[in-house]
């Protein structure tokens, strides 16, 4: 089992971030090895707060002639209930 600081890397403080939250949900750098299930207990331990849905993507890179996925990128964009909120600041 995994602590939740090996899967909840970091917020994902970004200007598309910023317009998520607004409608209640946020993104975070996660581990590349966590499932959707891991992250929902990390975003509970930490912020007290179940997920209404967890989506995981790769993160994409963007080169001159090469787009791939980068080795240690992932990241989770989590829901909340409406009225439900996580203070990243």
């Amino acid at each position: 089992m995994k602590h939740h600081a090996q899967i909840l890397l970091s917020p994902r403080i970004t200007e598309k971030g910023a317009y998520l939250a607004e409608s209640g949900a946020y993104a975070f750098n996660v581990a590349v090895d966590a499932n959707k299930k891991e992250i929902a207990e990390a975003i509970h331990t930490v912020f007290k707060i179940w997920p209404r849905k967890v989506t995981v993507k790769k993160v994409q890179t963007r080169g001159a002639r090469k787009v791939g996925y980068t080795a240690a990128g992932k990241k989770a964009y989590v829901f909340l209930k409406p009225g439900e909120k996580i203070d990243l600041v």
